[in-house]
C-alpha cells in the first residue's frame, strides 16, 4: 500500500478501505506523506465524494491522531455540532449556547479559517478576550459547570484535523462534504 495507490484509487472513483484511509492519516501526521500528497488526496475525494463508511473511518483516523478527552464525569448526554466549512458554520456559535441552556452538555472542537468566510473559531475570537486555547482541564470544567466548552484543535487534540483543515482552506477544497 503506497500513497500513490491510495490517491489514484480515489482519484478512480473507488472507495478506500478503512486500513488505508487510516494509513494514509498516520502516515501523513508521522511525516511519511507529504502536505502535496494530502492535498492530492483532499482533491480527489472532492471530485469523487466519500460515502458515509469512509467518512466515518476517517473520522476515526482523525480521533486516532492525538488524545481524547475524558468528559465521563459530565452527566447526560453530550453532543457537538461540528461545521465542514463554509458559511454554515456560523450556527455554531448560536446553536451550541441554545442546546446547552436546554441542559445538555455541549463540549465543541472547532476550527479555524475555512474559505473565504473564517472559521468558528476565527468569529469567536474576534470578540474580545474570547480565548479558544483553553488547557483540557479548564475546557472539562467548562463543560462541566457551564454545560458548554469550545477549544480549537491543538498539536494533542485532533492534530489531523487541524493540519488536514489548514490544507484544505488553501487549496479549495473547503466545500467538500464528504
Amino acid at each position: 500500500m503506497t500513497p500513490y495507490e491510495i490517491i489514484s484509487q480515489k482519484r478512480d472513483g473507488k472507495p478506500l478501505s478503512d486500513t488505508e484511509i487510516d494509513f494514509f492519516i498516520s502516515s501523513f501526521m508521522s511525516g511519511k506523506i507529504t502536505d502535496y500528497q494530502m492535498t492530492a488526496l483532499l482533491m480527489a475525494i472532492y471530485i469523487r465524494d466519500m460515502d458515509s463508511r469512509e467518512t466515518s473511518a476517517l473520522t476515526r483516523a482523525y480521533i486516532r491522531s492525538g488524545e481524547t478527552i475524558d468528559l465521563s464525569a459530565v452527566s447526560g448526554r453530550k453532543i457537538d455540532k461540528h461545521s465542514t466549512g463554509g458559511v454554515g458554520d456560523k450556527v455554531s456559535i448560536i446553536l451550541a449556547p441554545l442546546v446547552a441552556s436546554l441542559g445538555v452538555a455541549v463540549p465543541m472542537i472547532s476550527g479555524r479559517g475555512l474559505g473565504h468566510s473564517g472559521g468558528t473559531l476565527d468569529k469567536l475570537e474576534s470578540i474580545p478576550g474570547f480565548r479558544t486555547d483553553l488547557p483540557v482541564a479548564q475546557f472539562r470544567q467548562l463543560v462541566q459547570q457551564h454545560r458548554l466548552g469550545l477549544i480549537g484543535q491543538t498539536r494533542d487534540i485532533v492534530p489531523a484535523d487541524k493540519r488536514i483543515y489548514a490544507l484544505r482552506d488553501v487549496t479549495a477544497t473547503v466545500d467538500c462534504i464528504p
